[in-house]
């Protein structure tokens, strides 16, 4: 019996010496932050420039721009195919890094997974939406119903993706919280970002119709930016062996 045991034991030091290499280690997860906040900069950039209209602008004015800046709109739904893999690379990253730390903020780093899951779902639906705005309008000589429709659907896909953000955003700060992955204050912004985030998709009709109450929203968004981005550098400085027996 004494034999099996040590055996036993044997086999299981041979296994955790032999464990593979996570793929997703602090500085890939910190990359993939820091790589999302750029590309999300530079695509509201891109729109800033050019001079994108508001959900609440008239559909004549959202008929001109898309008509005549179809360049940059490409641009913006471009970084749609960049943004959705480097938050999914986030997220389950991050998981992973909560798990080695012991565990503590498991819940909510899977809540950060599954919401961040549900976020790029609807915001592929926000950009196939967009797509269909541009080209209509690149076909007809002035806007119809049917365009202002696709229009209004696009912007009801942004305000459903602000709550599936908010959840994604509370998820991780408590987790990166409990595990000691983020700096105390970094919890207080997430729970208030998330909460803004949230409190706004609750409008979500209202949004699509061309409410203000989105900019309580954006108030949310500025705040996941300032979140990831700050999260991203710790992430990349911190030591590989950190936390390891």
């Amino acid at each position: 019996m004494i034999a099996a045991t040590q055996a036993h034991a044997v086999a299981v030091n041979k296994v955790s010496l032999t464990a593979p290499t996570p793929a997703f280690g602090e500085r890939v997860v910190g990359a993939a932050a820091i790589a999302l906040v750029a590309s999300l900069v530079i695509q509201n950039a891109v729109l800033v420039w050019a001079g994108a209209p508001g959900y609440g602008d008239p559909i004549e004015k959202v008929f001109a721009f898309h008509a005549e800046n179809r360049g940059a709109v490409a641009i913006a739904v471009g970084s749609e195919a960049l943004n959705l893999p480097l938050l999914l690379v986030f997220v389950t990253g991050f998981h992973g890094l909560v798990g080695r730390r012991g565990g503590a903020g498991a819940d909510w780093s899977r809540l950060a997974v599954a919401a961040g899951a549900t976020l790029a779902a609807v915001f592929a639906l926000y950009a196939v939406l967009w797509n269909g705005v541009v080209l209509s309008a690149g076909e007809l000589a002035e806007p119809s119903p049917l365009f202002k429709l696709v229009w209004q659907l696009h912007a009801g896909a942004f305000a459903l993706a602000l709550p599936a953000l908010g959840t994604t955003f509370i998820g991780a700060a408590l987790a990166a919280h409990a595990s000691r992955l983020a700096a105390p204050w970094q919890r207080v912004l997430g729970v208030a970002g998330g909460g803004l985030l949230i409190a706004a998709g609750v409008a979500n009709l209202a949004i699509a119709d061309g409410s203000p109450i989105l900019f309580v929203g954006l108030l949310g968004y500025a705040a996941w930016l300032v979140w990831l981005l700050v999260t991203g550098v710790r992430l990349v400085l911190m030591p590989r062996k950190v936390g390891a027996a």
